[in-house]
């Protein structure tokens, strides 16, 4: 058999998914690897990010789970944000060696950096925004960028996240809509907290009839002399203004922030007055339909939220991308010698992808329902909020928190070999 001559691949997008996949398909020899990344510089906009086991168990795979670390979740208490009262507490028993490093808030910009290490000198292109995607049928996808270069890749991994641009040339019917769901986050020194121990003290859901508040640590307790707290208030019901609601990441004013927690408990009207002007980020949420294959014209693939706009509602979007990646680079690996590698692969791809997002998507929909029909039954917040602390912390989501995704690669191998064992 002759030399096997190299696939050209183009990762659109440096996010955690973005650099997981560029990690996982940079380990096989016959793929030439480019992401392009549309920021000047390596940039990660945000506050904190939720890692657990599923999360290390890819971080593992990737190599860059060593780099990662946060404030530990493993007390985390939901409240009435009126009036502060403790309506649940959990304590995340955990098992397995990837469970046992618990569950962890982390700064975005960590896993970002731990990513970055990890990505082979040379792959990543920045200042390159996607503009044009064109399939040029039996030979690859023609991709120009803003600064007018273009480039011709074997195969693309739309890794652009909910607002992706690769999507829109895939699917130019799919269509996003504002979920009317706002959140503003930031980062502030521990120390500023200090006079307010209820709030430092665990990580905790304050909920309210409109919108709630996070907080948590997102440094370890010792890593440093003062380490980053995290405030996050979402909003249930904002009106979407036209060409002023934006999806990721827009500066905020005091102001506009403190006005959707005005009539909480005091404790967190204090503490969100004790961040400075200009230090708050607004998030706008949006939404789209599942799609019925996330990949398209035999040599594109969309992962992470490109591939389910969900609007972060499982809090895991970072390590569904990973594994998402990774997954990609296994089935390459097993198609290389085949006719039609690339299409073979991605169909791969798409058989143990689309059904797992599915039934996330379904996972969403009847907690929806449920919620719906409880509360044409109830009128009482207290009653309304329970039920929604129990739907959110009891319903079956093993799936989706404790997901091993080499053993999901496993068992899709086992169950080729069989079906085709003579």
């Amino acid at each position: 058999m002759g030399e096997r001559s190299l696939i050209s691949v183009a990762i659109i997008g440096g996010g955690p998914g973005g650099l997981g996949t560029a990690i996982a398909l940079a380990q096989i020899p016959f793929l030439n690897v480019t992401l392009y990344e549309k920021n000047p510089e390596p940039r990660e906009t945000g506050a904190g990010i939720s890692l657990g086991a599923n999360a290390w168990k890819v971080l593992d795979l990737l190599g860059a789970s060593q780099g990662v670390k946060g404030g530990s979740k493993s007390n985390t208490h939901q409240r009435n944000a009126y009036n502060g009262k403790v309506l649940n507490v959990v304590e995340h028993p955990e098992t397995s060696d990837a469970e046992s490093r618990g569950s962890i808030r982390a700064r975005r910009t960590r896993l970002q950096s731990a990513l970055l290490a990890r990505v082979p000198e040379g792959i990543i292109q920045f200042n390159r925004k996607l503009v044009h995607l064109e399939d040029l049928t039996d030979s690859g996808v023609r991709l120009v960028f803003q600064d007018q270069t273009e480039v011709v890749a074997d195969l693309v991994v739309g890794a652009d996240g909910i607002h992706s641009g690769v999507r829109k040339y895939l699917f130019p019917e799919h269509k996003l809509r504002f979920t009317g769901n706002t959140a503003w986050r930031v980062l502030i020194p521990n120390s500023r907290l200090t006079d307010i121990p209820e709030i430092t003290t665990t990580t905790a859901w304050w909920w309210g009839e409109s919108g709630h508040v996070y907080f948590s640590d997102v440094d370890e307790e010792y890593e440093q002399s003062d380490p980053l707290f995290e405030i996050t208030i979402r909003s249930y019901n904002e009106p979407e203004i036209p060409g002023k609601t934006v999806g990721w990441g827009i500066p905020a004013t005091n102001k506009r922030v403190f006005a959707r927690v005005k009539e909480f408990d005091r404790r967190i009207r204090d503490a969100v007055n004790l961040v400075g002007e200009g230090e708050w980020w607004e998030f706008a949420g949006f939404a789209g339909p599942r799609l019925d294959k996330i990949i398209g014209w035999n040599k594109i693939a969309l992962i992470g939220d490109a591939s389910h706009p969900l609007s972060g509602a499982f809090g895991s979007g970072a390590t569904f991308a990973m594994e998402d990646g990774w997954i990609l680079a296994r089935a390459l690996e097993y198609t290389q010698f085949l006719f039609h590698p690339i299409q073979d692969a991605l169909e791969i791809f798409d058989k143990i992808r689309t059904p797992y997002y599915n039934k996330i998507y379904e996972h969403l929909d009847e907690s929806q329902e449920k919620m719906q029909q409880f509360r044409a039954q109830n009128k009482e917040f207290d009653a309304i909020l329970q039920a929604k602390i129990d739907l959110m912390l009891y319903g079956d989501k093993d799936f989706i928190y404790k997901n091993d995704i080499s053993k999901t690669w496993k068992e899709y191998f086992q169950d080729e070999k069989r079906q085709h064992r003579p």
